[in-house]
């Protein structure tokens, strides 16, 4: 192979679509809402990171209308958790806005999700101040 021949790309979106259960949404909306409880994930263990692409991908799948600018958001917020010169200020927009667009779904949620989703919200906003102080 010369060094003008393109090199093949896996595809990043899975070609089979991901089925999320309403047990997986559960566990993981649990587990996101346990790891912000704990405080501001620590970034040298990439915990953040891994929720941030566990979410952006359970989203995506689920073809509900009204999540593209929750996953745009996601997107931008795992790039700046990547940077190593991302300002605080920077991380707290992006939360608040998480929060307030989780919050815009949780109004709209059924199957029991309202509270979680309502309750995840107010923690992203929570740690949004926190981190703009």
């Amino acid at each position: 192979m010369d060094s003008t021949t393109p090199t093949p790309q896996t595809p990043l979106v899975p070609s089979v679509p991901l089925e999320v259960t309403d047990e997986q949404t559960t566990a993981l909306l649990d587990d996101t809402v346990g790891l912000l409880n704990d405080g501001v994930p620590d970034k040298a263990t990439q915990r953040g990171l891994a929720e941030v692409d566990r979410w952006e991908a359970v989203l995506t799948a689920s073809e509900r209308p009204g999540l593209a600018k929750i996953i745009q958001e996601l997107a931008t917020l795992r790039e700046q958790l990547i940077a190593p010169n991302t300002q605080p200020h920077e991380l707290a927009e992006t939360l608040a806005t998480l929060g307030a667009e989780t919050n815009k779904v949780a109004d709209e949620a059924s199957n029991g999700y309202t509270g979680p989703l309502t309750q995840l919200g107010k923690l992203l906003i929570k740690m949004s101040n926190a981190l703009s102080r």
